[in-house]
């Protein structure tokens, strides 16, 4: 069985395959940093779409998602955007919650398993 890492860099590779699951680093903003929590998911969930689709998965294989927020008072503003994204019939096990992030300005940090 092998292993493919995608975007490798000192600390983590973005992407990581493995026997038909992939893997994707914690995705945090990077364009929304001074945004509320609702933008900065939904650039996050863009760049989930294209990190999937760069090894040929898609947001309807995810199997599991993790969500981190810097405050729970943004949970239904992080929904509002995730429910516009998820897929009906196709939404992962997932859980959320509350945590200090690596720096203050990211308000959501989102982790994904889904299948190839």
């Amino acid at each position: 069985m092998s292993i493919q890492r995608y975007h490798v860099g000192p600390r983590l590779s973005e992407i990581v395959v493995h026997n038909n699951t992939v893997y994707l680093a914690g995705q945090v903003a990077e364009a929304t940093l001074a945004d509320a929590a609702k933008a900065q998911t939904e650039e996050i969930l863009g760049m989930i779409d294209r990190l999937l689709g760069e090894v040929g998965s898609d947001k309807t294989k995810i199997l599991t998602a993790q969500i981190w927020l810097a405050d729970i008072a943004d949970y239904d503003a992080m929904n509002e955007a995730w429910s516009a994204w998820v897929p009906q019939g196709h939404t992962p096990a997932r859980a959320t919650v509350e945590s200090r992030l690596a720096t203050p300005e990211y308000k959501v940090e989102i982790k994904i398993v889904a299948a190839l």
